[in-house]
């Protein structure tokens, strides 16, 4: 009984330990992604989930990952900082100043982002003054809307979408209809490459009938916890075992990204789930 114990007690120890390293460090996690729709190639780096996270004094460990990648296009994913009352967005601020002249910014709002929108008798202008900081330092936001950009020798589309904020609700998985998408980004243009940024993965399967060819997504931080060759155990809205929690997947011609984030809140836990800055390399 004695050794049971012992061997508990060490277990509990080094899961601490762990869980204590994976919140203070970050990798680059880097995927292929090809389509025939494209030519040439790009380096596209996707970044979501800091929530005002640091990693050194300024950031500068994450910044000088983000010179290091070389990217042609930073693709921002949502949840850079903490939709709470009394919580300062100056971190994800100083982060994103720091980026802007590395390669064109665009950003999709999360639900944090999104929360303090939509909810200003709590927030006030606290978003209008964040969207308006970061535009001046020429972040681009996508919100329900498409651009065309330049992407390597091809001219793709990128989609930001922002699903109603009560599907973001926990225990319980709304109804997502295909109308609803589409009121919002209209029809996808199934003849040019296109990106979507869409918050949230519980939605992976009406993302992909709506016809994006590339899909990212973060939200889930990994699931917080995760099993070799399981994947995560349960996500920050407590689904169990979630189909999308973080990687690549592939579906036929479709591709789909879920970052495990940069940063945490509200449950500060990472266990066998880094955080990660997700590099693509897109291809013809």
């Amino acid at each position: 009984m004695g050794f049971w114990k012992m061997a508990a007690g060490g277990a509990v120890i080094l899961g601490l330990l762990e869980n204590f390293r994976e919140l203070h460090g970050f990798r680059t996690t880097e995927y292929d992604i090809r389509s025939e729709k494209m030519k040439g190639e790009a380096r596209v780096l996707f970044l979501s989930d800091l929530h005002n996270h640091r990693y050194g004094f300024r950031n500068r460990r994450l910044v000088e990952a983000v010179r290091q990648a070389k990217p042609d296009l930073i693709l921002i994913g949502g949840d850079m900082l903490v939709g709470k009352e009394e919580q300062s967005f100056a971190p994800a601020v100083e982060f994103l100043r720091q980026i802007t002249g590395e390669a064109p910014v665009y950003y999709a709002n999360g639900n944090h982002e999104q929360r303090m929108k939509e909810q200003q008798d709590r927030f006030g202008t606290d978003y209008l003054i964040y969207k308006r900081t970061l535009k001046e330092m020429g972040v681009t936001f996508l919100e329900n809307e498409t651009v065309k950009i330049p992407l390597g020798e091809t001219v793709v589309r990128l989609t930001g979408l922002e699903i109603p904020l009560e599907d973001y609700t926990r225990f319980h998985q709304k109804e997502l209809r295909p109308e609803e998408i589409r009121e919002r980004i209209g029809d996808c243009d199934r003849e040019v490459f296109t990106i979507l940024l869409a918050h949230n993965p519980s939605y992976m399967k009406e993302y992909l009938a709506w016809g994006a060819d590339l899909i990212l997504s973060g939200h889930f931080h990994g699931g917080l916890v995760r099993l070799p060759g399981v994947g995560a155990v349960f996500s920050p809205s407590f689904q169990v075992f979630p189909a999308y929690s973080g990687g690549h997947y592939r579906e036929g011609d479709q591709e789909m990204v879920v970052s495990k984030g940069l940063g945490t809140h509200t449950f500060h836990v990472r266990l066998f789930n880094p955080a990660e800055a997700v590099l693509l390399r897109i291809h013809g």
